[in-house]
């Protein structure tokens, strides 16, 4: 029985893609957190065979996975090479696990019940599920993965994993498997990774590379687009755009990473990619999930085909059934060309504006502005500019300021929402 939270040492190792994180990890352990887009393994209270398989969306390959079982179950058996997790992945809508305070906020926002917003870190009631990285005491990285939920994606290797729930030696449970883990990796560059590694290292193919995980955008009409895959083309578009504030600062690295802000003197503060791809798919949607799963039921349809089907609060939904992707990236880019002028070029390098959690802060207050300015059709940098202007003087370097948890993210959009007149 595993005991969380679950804490053991990690090797960071920095490549060009993102740093991930090389630990060996017990296959009883991996089952229990992990999940495919193939394959689920659920306990069944029988100690011979402690695991089913499920699969959560194409069929899996169960010849396979009888013979890697069978495998297992030799007293020879190696797994050298590793398996490859994004941690922080929801299998409900494959966008990254927030904790509990911004995910009640976007509840709050998008209409749900919501409790206790300002409940101190720490209770209980509000366990931050989220994999991380800490220092311990010994000055080695540590890996904390805090509960059983399952929070990690298998982009390579699944079926080595879960093979052992096909093993008939029990015993084989407490095997150690090497991983290789990325925090906070969207979904098309787990994608990206799987059509690496599965191509022999030749060139990828852009519609292979994103086939699997749904991301083939650049070889499919956009007007069947889902929410995510248009937020990650904006998303693209805003880390190369010359007139965007995000270029060149668009990074793949986990949301939560106090690094992620810091000025290293080689181009300056970063955000991540999961971070500006959530903030933007908000601004049409409360529920990518669903919508993807509409675009392709019964058959692959439109996006304009099914905005009858659901009800949602997002404030540029219309514009998004219209295909008006012009309109929502214009608004986007001139918002932070409004934002880079008002808080982010003037900031001292110790301001709070520059982390993660400003950074979400300021995608709220844009999705409280998007409906009137959408409505009344002024999405000029000289209009948000305007608008944030009252909240220029506020120092976000103060102490009052300096917290990176979600309660942080909420100190300062409410902070920013008084001055420019939207608190209520």
């Amino acid at each position: 029985m595993t005991t969380f939270p679950y804490r053991t040492k990690v090797l960071r190792v920095r490549q060009e893609l993102a740093e991930c994180w090389v630990v060996a990890l017990p296959a009883r352990l991996l089952l229990d957190v992990c999940f495919s887009d193939v394959l689920t393994a659920e306990h069944t209270g029988d100690a011979s065979r402690p695991y089913n398989l499920g699969g959560i969306q194409r069929e899996y390959r169960e010849k396979r996975l009888q013979e890697i079982g069978r495998y297992i179950d030799r007293d020879d058996t190696a797994f050298p090479n590793s398996i490859i997790l994004a941690a922080n992945s929801r299998p409900s809508d494959g966008m990254t696990e927030d904790d509990p305070v911004d995910q009640a906020e976007e509840d709050a926002e998008d209409g749900k019940p919501a409790d206790n917003l300002e409940v101190a870190d720490g209770d209980p009631s509000l366990i931050d599920r989220r994999w991380r990285i800490e220092v311990g005491d010994d000055g080695c990285h540590e890996l904390v993965i805090p509960t059983k939920d399952k929070l990690a994606a298998v982009v390579d290797g699944q079926h080595r994993l879960f093979g052992f729930a096909k093993a008939k030696v029990v015993e084989r449970l407490e095997m150690e498997m090497i991983c290789a883990i990325y925090l906070d990796l969207p979904k098309p560059f787990q994608a990206q990774i799987f059509a690496t590694i599965n191509s022999n290292q030749k060139r990828v193919d852009k519609s292979l590379t994103y086939e699997m995980f749904g991301y083939n955008i650049d070889d499919e009409d956009p007007s069947f687009w889902s929410p995510d895959k248009l937020a990650v083309f904006l998303t693209r578009r805003l880390g190369s755009d010359d007139a965007s504030p995000l270029k060149g600062r668009i990074v793949i690295a986990p949301k939560k990473d106090a690094q992620l802000a810091a000025l290293t003197g080689h181009g300056g503060w970063k955000v991540s990619t999961a971070v500006v791809v959530e903030g933007i798919a908000r601004l049409f949607t409360s529920n990518p999930k669903t919508d993807a799963n509409d675009l392709q039921t019964p058959a692959k349809v439109r996006r304009a085909d099914i905005q009858e089907r659901r009800k949602d609060r997002a404030p540029l939904r219309a514009a998004y059934f219209a295909g008006q992707d012009i309109v929502i990236y214009t608004m986007v880019l001139n918002y932070l060309i409004a934002c880079n002028e008002v808080f982010w070029s003037a900031a001292p390098a110790d301001s709070f504006i520059f982390k993660t959690v400003a950074v979400q802060a300021l995608f709220d207050i844009l999705r409280r502005l998007a409906p009137d300015a959408y409505e009344r059709k002024v999405i000029s940098v000289e209009y948000f500019r305007s608008i944030l202007q009252p909240a220029r003087g506020l120092n976000f370097s103060e102490d009052k300021y300096r917290n990176a948890s979600g309660s942080g993210r909420s100190i300062i959009r409410r902070a920013i929402e008084e001055q420019i007149g939207l608190a209520n």
